[in-house]
């Protein structure tokens, strides 16, 4: 769970590192593992300006845009259907669009099965696991 002020890494590769949730859009207190949120960008990687080309493009966000992002992975225990608990080592998110679809092209780590439950099925088809 993931409150108002909580940060997150941003595990796609938008451009982004760590996030700072402002907002829950579902309404509630705290945000779960596949809910949307409003975030800001915290902290981002430096956009070069002797390398305008491809560095320039692949970044998208830059430090203060807000953005709507998907959560995939919190350090609070989530309780599954058949019993199981799962817990992971970080807070973690990726990016959204305009059209509610990933920024970046590439998912960078670990996605939790309740992101696919949750129709975010393009989300957890980029990501290289999920558990």
């Amino acid at each position: 769970m993931i409150g108002l002020k909580g940060t997150l890494n941003v595990i796609d590769n938008s451009g982004a590192i760590i996030a700072e949730c402002v907002r829950v859009m579902s309404g509630a207190r705290f945000a779960r593992t596949g809910d949307e949120i409003v975030c800001v960008v915290k902290k981002a990687r430096p956009i070069s300006a002797t390398i305008a080309g491809t560095q320039a493009a692949a970044q998208k966000v830059k430090k203060g845009d807000v953005r709507h992002a998907v959560v995939v992975r919190t350090r609070k225990e989530v309780s599954r259907p058949d019993g199981r608990t799962i817990r992971f080592d970080d807070n973690a998110c990726v990016l959204l669009n305009n059209k509610k679809e990933p920024l970046g092209t590439r998912v960078l780590g670990v996605v939790a099965a309740e992101v696919k439950y949750k129709n975010w099925t393009k989300v957890a088809s980029l990501a290289p696991k999920v558990i």
